[in-house]
């Protein structure tokens, strides 16, 4: 949070936001811990890597606001946000770990089902969160208009990256190290959709979820969200 130095402490508000999201984030591990323990098999470890996952693109989008609000260079903050887009659809994607409910081996459905659901949560929380800090940066520089541009854009992308990870198999450093495959994927999508109907149906009703969960989470805590750049 002090990376761009010289400048003002955060906000108390984003540290304890930050210290209850690292809170229930451990929880979460203790919890696929004891299951590893008691059932001894590591499938429900999945959770823990993707939320980890979940994370990155909030402490990018955290770096990106704090150092708007330091005066960074604007070659860092253009990396910072690259960098948020890139890992965004991780925050999503963690949702459709429901896929396991049920699937996991031994263990009760109840506790299995109580892990994914809070994994999705807080998966939602993060990228919600690093939505909106990324948005108000970009509202205050540029207007409202392109604040909200930024957002719907990024929610979309996000379901395209679900479409990545989840049937194309792709991780997000992927996209820096394997461009022309995954441009490649996504052009036989477009060429043939018929041959990808399932996948992009629903990677589509999931972008169009994930704007309507964006929607209804700024409009519930908007008043919340705003006190996170109080100083």
């Amino acid at each position: 949070m002090d990376a761009f130095g010289g400048g003002r402490p955060a906000s108390r508000r984003r540290v304890v936001l930050v210290e209850m999201l690292l809170g229930a984030s451990a929880l979460l591990a203790v919890g696929v811990a004891a299951r590893v323990l008691v059932v001894r098999n590591l499938e429900a470890t999945n959770l823990v890597w993707n939320l980890f996952l979940a994370w990155v693109p909030f402490l990018f989008a955290l770096a990106f606001y704090d150092g708007a609000r330091r005066g960074a260079s604007r070659g860092a903050l253009v990396a910072l946000a690259v960098g948020w887009l890139l890992f965004l659809p991780n925050a999503p994607y963690i949702v459709t770990d429901v896929k396991w409910l049920g699937a996991y081996n031994g263990g009760s459905p109840a506790y299995d089902a109580i892990l994914i659901a809070v994994a999705a949560v807080l998966g939602l929380a993060l990228g919600f969160v690093s939505i909106y800090l990324v948005q108000t940066v970009v509202a205050a520089r540029y207007g409202r208009p392109a604040g909200w541009a930024l957002a719907w854009a990024a929610l979309v992308l996000s379901g395209v990256g679900v479409y990545l990870g989840r049937f194309q198999r792709w991780n997000s450093w992927e996209v820096l190290t394997e461009p022309t495959k995954i441009a490649g994927n996504l052009l036989q999508a477009l060429v043939d959709p018929l041959a990808h109907a399932r996948p992009i149906a629903l990677s589509t009703a999931f972008a169009i979820l994930w704007c309507a969960g964006y929607a209804a989470f700024y409009s519930t805590f908007r008043t919340q969200l705003e006190r996170l750049s109080d100083r």
